[in-house]
């Protein structure tokens, strides 16, 4: 659901530029510091869209891949620590383990003071 609304926020974002940059047609003087130039405003608009959101996509994908190593990192940390804990604990679950089933088979049948004669 949230990538179907960051979708479409997306679409209308692009056709708001869109329609801003199709009603701005007029030449423009684009001063890059060491050289002018004169170009049609609606080119300066997509060009500055398009590396903005290039630059912010890129942000984007930086975080999300440093993300996604650090969780890497972490279960991998904890696939270790686990590890340990189960080599550790292995006997103790065994013997648990041995003592509820003892238990169950206690319950199952009756003890010998519980059942009485059957001769009278």
């Amino acid at each position: 659901m949230k990538g179907q609304g960051m979708l479409i926020s997306a679409f209308v974002f692009a056709l708001v530029i869109a329609i801003f940059a199709v009603i701005n047609v007029d030449s423009v003087q684009v001063n890059f510091l060491f050289a002018k130039t004169t170009t049609p405003l609606i080119l300066v608009i997509l060009v500055s869209t398009l590396l903005g959101g290039l630059t912010v996509g890129s942000f984007g994908l930086i975080r999300q891949y440093r993300l996604q190593r650090t969780i890497k990192s972490l279960e991998k940390q904890l696939h270790e620590l686990t590890g340990e804990h189960e080599t550790s604990g292995v006997g103790h679950r065994k013997a648990k383990g041995t003592e509820t089933s003892a238990a169950a088979h206690a319950e199952e049948r009756p003890s010998s003071a519980d059942s009485e004669p059957l001769n009278d």
